[in-house]
């Protein structure tokens, strides 16, 4: 597939702490792709970087083509940024939320636009009051639709779903992997591993500043060393005979199931840290 975003080597400091010491990877066009990190591991700099806020002190990006230092303009020209914080105007109604935006950028066809996403982020109905009245998830939403006004190819979502409840997480997750379905790549940044589980077509792992694991929520877990094998019989007589004679015996296996572990036990195990409970050497 073609590659829409691609990073080699970046680098990136504030006075004398290195933040980013050379991240590398690449993202497909029209895919999710979820960052994944702790706190402070730098992946809002990258973001910012990648969105042109912020010039990399090494190492090279591009977005759509477009390289992000030299040709920062051609970049936001196709792409839209929705950070960690609903950036929405309380005094004025969600529809006139939509329609400044489509007017602060020229658009054609505000009003179709404006019907499009309101449907969309199913806030229809709530279109005519002001944002000062909307629950937190549906300020989250009309955020996203305001970033996506003019049909970016590249949307950077920053931690879209901190501070949602569970009910509105879930929501959220639907709505990016139907943004991803009708054609947008979706860049997630994200602390929840359940969430890039869920969404991600692939996963890039930040820590200590650089990338130290990369590929699809499965490849990540088959990188792990310690795994197992669940077999399934056709009967428990034959399962007991299987566990007596196992080494010898001809009894054929029903199937056979991998039991990776989960997505947390690869991301704590790669940054160096063990769950709550664990046993400490």
């Amino acid at each position: 597939m073609e590659n829409i975003v691609t990073v080699s080597q970046l680098t990136k400091h504030f006075k004398a702490v290195e933040v980013l010491k050379g991240v590398s990877f690449t993202i497909a066009k029209g895919s999710i792709f979820a960052l994944l990190g702790s706190n402070g591991a730098g992946k809002t700099t990258t973001v910012r970087i990648l969105s042109t806020l912020s010039k990399p002190n090494g190492g090279s990006a591009s977005v759509c083509g477009f390289d992000v230092v030299r040709q920062a303009d051609s970049v936001r020209g196709c792409i839209s940024l929705t950070g960690q914080f609903a950036a929405v105007d309380e005094v004025l109604t969600g529809k006139e939320n939509l329609q400044l935006i489509g007017q602060l950028r020229r658009l054609s066809n505000i009003k179709d636009r404006v019907d499009k996403w309101l449907a969309f982020f199913d806030l229809e109905d709530a279109a005519n009051r002001k944002v000062s009245t909307y629950s937190g998830g549906m300020r989250r939403r009309l955020d996203i639709a305001m970033s996506l006004m003019d049909s970016p190819q590249v949307l950077f979502l920053d931690e879209p779903t901190t501070g949602l409840d569970p009910q509105n997480r879930i929501a959220m997750w639907e709505l990016v992997k139907n943004l991803a379905a009708e054609g947008t790549t979706v860049f997630l940044t994200t602390q929840y591993l359940e969430e890039a589980e869920y969404l991600a077509d692939k996963i890039a792992i930040l820590h200590g500043g650089v990338i130290i694991a990369e590929g699809t929520p499965q490849d990540l877990k088959e990188i792990m060393p310690q795994r197992g094998a669940k077999l399934n019989f056709q009967s428990e007589e034959k399962a007991m005979e299987v566990i007596k004679l196992l080494k010898d015996s001809g009894i054929s296996v029903d199937g056979i199931e991998q039991n990776l572990p989960s997505l947390e036990d690869v991301f704590l195990t790669l940054i160096g840290e063990k769950k709550e409970g664990d046993d400490h050497e």
